[in-house]
C-alpha cells in the first residue's frame, strides 16, 4: 500500500509539475458527425446500437422465410445456413475479433511470470568478475516469480478494451448481416428458378399451340382454303418455339446451379422442382418507409459499432500522451553454484513503482493522433453512407411493391382481352372470315402477356424478399453482443 501511495503521490506530482513540457494533443479533434432521423427527412429512431434485446419488427420475423409456406424453400436455407462457406467465414472473423477482446482485457489485470535460468558458464580471468570466478568454470542458477500491473490511471487499457469490444461487436453484427444476406440470396434464386420454370410451361404450351394451329393451317391447305403462304409462316412458329424451351433449360440448370453453390453443396439442387409460383404465400409487409426499423438492420448495426470502436481507439490514443505508472515486483532464488540456489542465503527480491512520460517523440504521438482521428470521421461517414443506402433501399423496395400489385392488376385485365381476341382470331380464321395474319398478331400478343404475368409474379415475391432483406431480415441485437471475463 506504500509503494501504490508513493506511485500515486509520483504520478499527481508529475501530471502537476511537468505535463507543460509533454507531447502535445491539441488542435487535433474529428470532423465529421453523425447523421441522423431528421437530417435524412424521417421520424425520430435510434440511432446507437443497443445492448440490450430488440424484438423483430413487426411483419419481419426472424425466419422470415417461412412465411412463403414453401417447404423446399425453408430447406434450402436451413442448408445454406450451416454450410455456405461465407457464413463461416463471417463467423471465423467474429471469432478473431473475440479473441483480440480477450487479450485487450487481460492487459487490464496484473501479469505474473515464473522463471527458471540454469547455466554452466567460464568466466573471463581479464574481466570485471573478480577471482575466485576468474577464468573459473562454474554453474549458476535463477528461480524467480516476477509480477507486474500498469495502474490504469488514464484509461489507456480500459478505452482499447472497448475499442476491442466495438469492434467484436461490429464483427458480430457482420456475421448477422450476412446470414441475411444468404437466406435473400436463397429465395431470391429459388424465385428466380421458380420463374424460370414457369416461363418453360409458357413455352411448352406455346410450342403445342403452334402444333395445333399448324395442323389447322395444313387441312385448310389440303383443302384449298389457303395458300403455301400461311403455311410456311406457320411452319416458321415452331423452331422459334423450341428455341425459346432450350434457352429456358439452360436458364434452368443454371439457376440450379447457382443454388446448390449457395447451399454449399454443388449437386444439392440438380433435380430440384420448385413450387408453382401461384401455390407460393404472398408475404404482407409494411406499406410505407419504417424509420425506425432501419436501426434494426445488422449492417448499419456494424458500421456503429466500427464508429464506437473507433472513437475509443482515439480516446486511447488521447491517453498515450500522459504518464505510465507501472508496479514491478520479483522475488526468487539466485546462486552460483547450483548445490546452494535453494539456500537462505540466495533469495532475492524487489519491488517498486516504474514511471515513465512522453517528453519529446519527434511528432509520432501527434501523428498516432491524427491518424486516429481520420479513422474515426472514416467509421463515421461509413456510417452515413449506410444509413442512407438503408433508405434509399427500403424506399426503393416499398415503391417496387406498390408498383408491381397495381402492374399485376393492369396485366390480369390486358391478358384477358388478349386471350379473347386470340379466341376470335382463331374462330374468324376457321370461318374463313380472317387471314392467318391477324391470327399470328393476336397470338402474339397472348404469349407476351403470359410472359409478363409470369415476370411479375416472380418479381413480387422477389421484391418482397428484398423489403424483407432491407428492413433487417429480422434482425436483433443480442442481449450481450460479446462476453469478457
Amino acid at each position: 500500500m506504500a509503494v501504490v501511495s508513493a506511485a500515486g503521490l509520483i504520478a499527481a506530482g508529475l501530471m502537476a509539475t511537468g505535463l507543460s513540457g509533454c507531447a502535445d494533443m491539441s488542435g487535433i479533434h474529428p470532423q465529421a458527425s453523425l447523421r441522423d432521423a431528421s437530417t435524412l427527412g424521417l421520424a425520430a429512431a435510434p440511432v446507437a446500437p443497443a445492448t440490450s434485446a430488440i424484438a423483430a419488427p413487426a411483419g419481419v420475423a426472424t425466419e422470415w422465410w417461412r412465411d412463403f409456406g414453401d417447404e423446399q424453400l425453408n430447406a434450402l436455407v436451413a442448408q445454406a445456413l450451416q454450410n455456405n462457406p461465407s457464413l463461416k467465414l463471417a463467423q471465423a472473423r467474429l471469432a478473431r475479433a473475440q479473441a483480440v477482446t480477450e487479450v485487450a482485457d487481460a492487459a487490464t489485470l496484473p501479469q505474473l511470470n515464473g522463471q527458471l535460468d540454469l547455466t554452466r558458464q567460464k568466466y573471463s580471468a581479464n574481466g570485471a568478475v573478480p577471482p575466485p570466478l576468474a577464468g573459473s568454470i562454474r554453474e549458476s542458477g535463477m528461480a524467480q516469480l516476477s509480477a507486474s500491473w500498469e495502474i490504469d490511471f488514464f484509461g489507456k487499457y480500459s478505452s482499447a478494451l472497448e475499442a476491442a469490444l466495438g469492434s467484436a461487436r461490429a464483427a458480430q453484427a457482420d456475421a448477422d448481416a450476412a446470414r441475411v444476406l444468404l437466406a435473400s440470396h436463397v429465395a431470391r434464386s429459388y424465385f428466380q428458378l421458380a420463374r424460370t420454370q414457369a416461363q418453360l410451361t409458357v413455352a411448352r404450351r406455346t410450342l403445342a399451340q403452334r402444333q395445333e394451329t399448324l395442323a389447322l393451317v395444313q387441312d385448310r391447305v389440303n383443302a384449298g382454303l389457303d395458300t403455301q403462304l400461311e403455311l410456311r409462316q406457320s411452319e416458321g412458329g415452331l423452331p422459334e418455339a423450341r428455341l425459346q424451351i432450350e434457352t429456358l433449360q439452360e436458364q434452368l440448370a443454371l439457376g440450379r446451379n447457382a443454388l446448390g453453390a449457395l447451399i454449399g453443396q454443388p449437386d444439392g439442387a440438380l433435380a430440384l422442382v420448385p413450387s408453382a409460383l401461384p401455390a407460393i404465400k404472398k408475404v404482407a409487409m409494411p406499406a410505407q418507409l419504417p424509420a425506425d426499423l432501419l436501426g434494426r438492420r445488422a449492417d448499419i448495426a456494424a458500421a456503429r459499432w466500427r464508429v464506437e470502436a473507433a472513437s475509443r481507439d482515439v480516446a486511447n490514443a488521447k491517453t498515450q500522451f500522459y504518464p505510465n505508472v507501472n508496479l514491478v515486483a520479483f522475488a526468487g532464488f539466485s546462486s552460483i553454484g547450483l548445490g546452494r540456489l535453494f539456500e537462505a542465503g540466495s533469495q532475492q527480491w524487489g519491488v517498486g513503482p516504474a514511471l515513465r512520460l512522453p517528453i519529446f517523440d519527434a511528432g509520432r504521438l501527434r501523428a498516432n493522433l491524427r491518424g486516429k482521428t481520420a479513422d474515426l470521421d472514416g467509421a463515421v461517414e461509413s456510417y452515413n453512407a449506410a444509413v442512407i443506402d438503408a433508405v434509399r433501399d427500403v424506399a426503393d423496395q416499398v415503391a417496387s411493391s406498390q408498383s408491381i400489385t397495381r402492374q399485376q392488376t393492369e396485366q390480369r385485365a390486358a391478358q384477358e382481352a388478349a386471350e379473347g381476341a386470340y379466341e376470335i382470331a382463331v374462330q374468324r380464321y376457321k370461318a374463313g372470315l380472317g387471314n392467318y395474319l391477324h391470327v399470328l398478331t393476336a397470338e402474339s400478343s397472348v404469349l407476351n402477356q403470359r410472359r409478363l404475368a409470369v415476370d411479375l409474379a416472380a418479381r413480387a415475391l422477389d421484391t418482397q424478399v428484398g423489403l424483407a432483406r432491407a428492413l433487417g431480415g429480422g434482425y436483433a441485437a443480442p442481449a450481450t453482443a460479446v462476453a469478457i471475463r
